[in-house]
Order: C-alpha cells, then structure tokens, then sequence
C-alpha cells in the first residue's frame, strides 16, 4: 500500500503515517518482527527516540526488510529519533545522536528532534523523570546549534523539534541557521492544536501528531476519541471505524501523524484512509467536540526548574 508523502521544508520527503514505537519493553528480537511485519503492511516511516528502548528493534527489522527484499534500499524507509532530555545540552547532541545511529545500525537518520525543551542532569533515560534532576536552564540556541551541526555532517537529513508551543517556536526561529522541519505535538480531535497548526503553517513547520487517538489505554490518556459518539455517528455512516475517522480528520489537517499499535490488523485499518474524505459537514461537526490537552507534561514542572507551573510550560496553550 502506497502512503503519501510530504514534502518538509528540508526538501526531503516524509511518508505521512509513521509507526510509533513507545511504550513498550519489549526484546529487540519480539520488536523486530513487530517492525517487519509493518513494513510487509506498507509502513516506510518508524518514529522512535533514544528513551523508548526500541531503536535496536527498527535497526534489526531495517537489516531484516533489505535481506528479505521487502525493501531494495535504506533510503526506502524514513526513519525518526529523538535527543532525551539528559542529553539536551550543546556537547552531548552529538555523542547523542551517534549512540542512537549504532543501535539502529544506520548511517544516518531521516529526522532528529529535541523531545521536551529542557534538560535533565546527564543519568538514566527513564520516565516519569526525578523532579530533582531538572535544571534550571536550558541551552535551546546552544542545543540546537549542535543539531545544525549534525545535519551539516551528514548524519541527518532533517531536524526538529517536539512539545514546542507558538512561543517556543518562534524564539527558535529568531537564531535559527536551519529551520526546524517538523513540530512533533500532541494533536487529536479532541486537542485540535487550531492555534499552533496555524502558525506552523504561516512559517513552514510541518506538525506531526502524536497520541492521535488520545492514548486511549494509556495511564494519562483519555476516551475522548475511540468513545467519541460524534466520531461513531460518522464512522457508521461512512462504514469506517472511529480510528480511521479520527487518523483521516488528521490528514486533512496537512499533518502527518505517528500512531502506535502492535497488532497487525490495526496496521492495516490505520492505513486505510487515503481511498475517502470526510466531508465539510463531517469536519463541523467534529469541530463541536470539546477540547482539553492530554499530556499536561506535570514531571517537567519543578520549583527549580524553567517551568515552576503548567501554563510556563505551555506558554498558556492548554
């Protein structure tokens, strides 16, 4: 199955849906055959971070995929990491970013991003984070001048950023040599992001969403979109589940979306949005759902951090 592909302001080309792969401790060799039976299920984009431990997992179905000739090259496949929060400092990026190449056993990433904007004292990548490894400051223009760098070496195609807000984005943009690619977010029907997905727009950021199905199952996450009755009222009608209405309202949004399942027939079901579209009737009424941010971020608030409050962190957008 062909997904579509948008073109970053990097000029490079990104596949719309990507497989998420957080959450999970799993063996490489148990997520492996997970990966590969995404990628014989039409997947080319694998989202993943330094934190979710299932960068070797990608890196041995990648290997796997190009033995079995399920793809003919590497650079049929897109692949996205992130730099943790302990790392988030100008002289660790790098080193960082080198780490996460070996365990995928590739010689470059597709897209890099910075989780969270801010840092950690250097230590275990674990979540929830100890409150009292927050620092008080973090280095974005440093940090992501090193990110630069990385892209000018080669070892990355794109760079970004994740759990930015207006605010933060447009401070970035100010020193900014090479503009982020991507704004990686929290978005869903019931979190639609109006404000933000408007000025990433306005300055040719491409948002992908993350959580959009609201992490239903999740310890924080919420029903507010697999038990919507707006959701299932359309879904009935178009004879489609409230996944695929909730994944398609996304893609006419213009964002792309990583959206995280294991089993092998939701594979298949979330990518099956590209052959209808929702109509404007559908989309005002989708518009009606309430909206409340998921992830409130609580761990990275601190007394003795950047962010003493929510709404710091947010810069008021939640």
């Amino acid at each position: 199955m062909a997904i579509p592909s948008v073109t970053l302001n990097s000029s490079h080309k990104m596949p719309v849906i990507a497989l998420g792969s957080a959450g999970q401790n799993l063996p490489a060799d148990v997520l492996s055959r997970i990966f590969l039976d995404a990628i014989e299920a039409g997947y080319r984009h694998f989202d993943t971070a330094s934190l979710y431990g299932s960068e070797e997992g990608i890196g041995l179905a990648v290997a796997e995929a190009l033995k079995l000739g399920l793809v003919s090259s590497r650079d049929e496949l897109f692949i996205t990491s992130k730099l943790w929060v302990t790392d988030a400092h100008p002289d660790l990026v790098l080193p960082a970013l080198k780490n996460s190449l070996s365990k995928l056993g590739l010689d470059y990433l597709d897209l890099y991003l910075i989780h969270w904007p801010i840092r950690l004292k250097q230590g275990d990548k674990k979540v929830p984070v100890d409150k009292k490894d927050i620092l008080p400051f973090f280095d974005m223009k440093g940090t992501w001048e090193a990110m630069e760098e990385c892209k000018r070496l080669g070892l990355v195609n794109s760079i970004g950023v994740s759990n930015c807000t207006c605010k933060k984005l447009s401070q970035l943009m100010e020193y900014a040599t090479i503009p982020p690619a991507v704004n990686q977010v929290e978005m869903h029907v019931a979190w639609n992001q109006k404000k933000l997905l408007d000025f990433c727009n306005e300055i040719g950021v491409h948002i992908t969403a993350w959580s959009p199905l609201a992490a239903n199952g999740a310890n924080w996450g919420s029903i507010a979109v697999m038990q919507s009755a707006v959701l299932k009222d359309i879904a009935s009608v178009k004879g489609k589940t409230v996944a695929q209405v909730a994944l398609r309202w996304l893609y006419q949004q213009g964002v792309s979306i990583a959206v995280k399942t294991y089993n092998k027939g939701r594979m298949m079901e979330n990518l099956g949005i590209f052959d209808w579209e929702l109509s404007k009737e559908d989309t005002e009424k989708i518009q009606t759902i309430p909206q409340f941010r998921g992830y409130q971020g609580d761990m990275f608030v601190s007394e003795n951090g950047p962010y003493k409050t929510i709404e710091e962190l947010w810069d008021g957008e939640i």
